[in-house]
């Protein structure tokens, strides 16, 4: 009964939570059992505590295996499709190209987080869970990313400062973020953040409306 309900609500690869699991018919604890059984034959893989997948099908013995990106984007930063959260730090840093360097921890920013820093684990990763300065929403998720990093770029970017000003103001055009939608958001962080704008030189790069 229940993987037939998971075949229809999951496709191959799709991150399951169990906390978030409510059959008709099932409680939680026959949900719990019937996972496990489930995962000792074979029908689903376990990704760590809780998390669950349907293999796909695969030529390699181990099988299939479930991205640890999808289970972070599905965990803090997406909740009923909807907006939550966003990455940041070095993993951030290094997606817009102003680093070459690997992140060994995953940070993220959540309406999710319970404190305002907590250190996890999500299968192997190690992840820094931080609550956001205001309430995360789809309008202004880029804009309190784009100022979480300004705030620590000039330690994260290993760029020349020429470089480093291209790729800012190439993601900012792409991202469609104004002076007007960053100023919304510029009293909530420090001084900071403000001077690596105007050393950067992208309040003259930056559209005002």
């Amino acid at each position: 009964m229940l993987y037939q309900y998971l075949q229809s609500n999951y496709t191959p690869n799709e991150p399951i939570f169990a906390s978030e699991l409510q059959v008709d018919g099932l409680s939680d604890v026959n949900v719990r059992a019937q996972l496990k059984k489930l995962t000792d034959a074979g029908l689903l893989k376990r990704f760590d505590k809780g998390i669950y997948f349907i293999p796909k099908q695969s030529i390699f013995k181990s099988g299939s295996q479930l991205s640890s990106d999808m289970v972070l984007e599905k965990k803090y930063l997406q909740e009923n499709n909807t907006r939550c959260g966003y990455v940041s730090g070095l993993l951030f840093a290094n997606q817009l190209g102003l680093t070459t360097q690997v992140p060994m921890v995953f940070e993220v920013v959540s309406n999710k987080a319970t404190t305002d820093y907590r250190e996890t684990s999500l299968g192997k990763a190690r992840v820094i869970v931080r609550k956001p300065r205001t309430t995360i929403t789809e309008q202004n998720y880029t804009a309190l990313q784009f100022l979480d990093l300004m705030k620590d770029v000039d330690m994260l970017s290993e760029l020349e400062a020429s470089e480093r000003e291209n790729v800012l103001k190439s993601y900012l055009q792409k991202s469609g973020l104004t002076f007007a939608k960053l100023d919304e958001y510029l009293p909530l962080y420090p001084d900071k953040v403000f001077r690596n704008l105007y050393e950067s030189r992208l309040l003259y790069g930056i559209s005002a409306q």
